[in-house]
């Protein structure tokens, strides 16, 4: 993204009564942040539930000082910028509806990654906890997925300690910008996961540490995952916002199950007993719910003689899969660039021609 295009991004960002989801149809409708602002003067915006307010918002936005100033701050500090224009932008938040239109990340991070795993829970970590945290991470490492988290105390933080301990990359989500880290004491922990992972942040470096903050960055906790795991948490917390969010989004979510007397495994259980989340006991429990088994070798390209009856859709997908071994629903579409509804009906008739196998999860390989 050049200059003036980030300029105009980040001015977008802070318009009152322009959310996300509103800011992504202004975006898609007139291809710039620029276009935006330009046709707002002349109230020439036929939107989908764009209405006079916040028509009336872009034109009385005048903080374009601060956005000046944000922008000095991101060229000085050398911070990586991501919008939804851009091919770096994490495919798997690109289905959640309320995804930021940019945000700002810090580290070697991929984004993509086909194995990502956000672990949360309560900020009062037990024993219990902990254990369960390190136990699973020890498993899970031969696997190498990218752990995410909030860098937060408790469960948190244990997760991007554990993660590094076994040289997996993590990724923290920060509820503020980039000119401080929260809490303080995980600083060191924090440069550490620049070199093998990152951080990213919606936040500009003059946003305050807010609870409200915090809140809003799990929908990129859940959103940028396959699957969220609830360690431990209370009957309310944040982890569980995190686990409702990935649920509308139809993620993946995991429980632990613990004593039903113990406060801290109160907020699991409910999540387990109230259909929300799979009860989670081992770490092969998420290794099979996910499917992150050991890549097949696969046999050469003369098979694709057999199947002289492909469309060129069905060839397409049959193409991915082979380069990929498995994917979901989602990941075809988005890599493909067919709708998902289009997709999934391509994918139904490879079946019905023992082409390719569904999976739990609405993953797909070859047969």
């Amino acid at each position: 993204m050049d200059t003036e295009a980030l300029y105009y991004h980040l001015a977008l960002q802070k318009v009152k009564n322009i959310g996300d989801i509103s800011a992504k149809k202004l975006l898609r409708h007139f291809g710039s942040a620029k276009e935006i602002f330009e046709a707002a003067k002349t109230n020439d915006i036929d939107v989908q539930d764009i209405g006079s307010v916040m028509v009336q918002s872009l034109n009385r936005f005048n903080e374009w000082q601060k956005v000046s100033d944000e922008l000095k701050y991101i060229e000085q500090n050398k911070i990586k910028v991501v919008s939804i224009f851009d091919n770096e932008y994490p495919y798997r938040l690109q289905h959640a509806p309320d995804g930021p239109i940019l945000f700002f990340y810090q580290g070697n991070i991929d984004l993509n990654s086909t194995k990502m795993l956000s672990i949360v829970g309560t900020r009062n970590i037990t024993a219990y906890g902990k254990r369960i945290v390190a136990e699973f991470m020890e498993v899970l490492a031969s696997y190498k997925p990218v752990i995410v988290s909030g860098l937060a105390y408790g469960v948190d933080v244990e997760a991007h300690i554990n993660a590094l301990k076994h040289n997996l990359p993590t990724i923290g989500v920060l509820g503020h910008g980039f000119q401080r880290i929260y809490p303080s004491i995980h600083q060191k922990i924090a440069r550490q996961m620049l070199d093998n992972g990152g951080l990213i942040t919606e936040f500009w470096h003059t946003d305050p540490v807010d609870r409200n903050n915090f809140l809003k960055r799990n929908r990129i906790i859940a959103g940028i995952s396959e699957a969220t795991l609830v360690v431990e948490s209370g009957e309310k917390g944040g982890a569980l916002v995190t686990a409702d969010i990935a649920n509308s989004y139809n993620r993946d979510v995991l429980a632990i199950p613990g004593r039903v007397f113990d406060t801290f495994s109160k907020g699991c259980n409910n999540l387990i007993k109230n259909n929300k989340a799979a009860l989670v006991t081992r770490a092969e429990d998420i290794i099979d719910m996910l499917h992150w088994t050991e890549e097949k070798i696969k046999p050469d390209s003369p098979q694709l003689n057999l199947f002289v009856d492909l469309t060129d859709d069905e060839q397409l997908i049959f193409d991915l899969l082979q380069a990929e071994t498995k994917l979901s629903l989602d990941e075809i579409a988005v890599l493909l660039q067919m709708p998902v509804s289009k997709t999934a009906q391509v994918l139904l008739q490879m079946e019905l021609k023992n082409i390719v196998s569904s999976l739990p999860g609405k993953m797909y390989e070859l047969l």
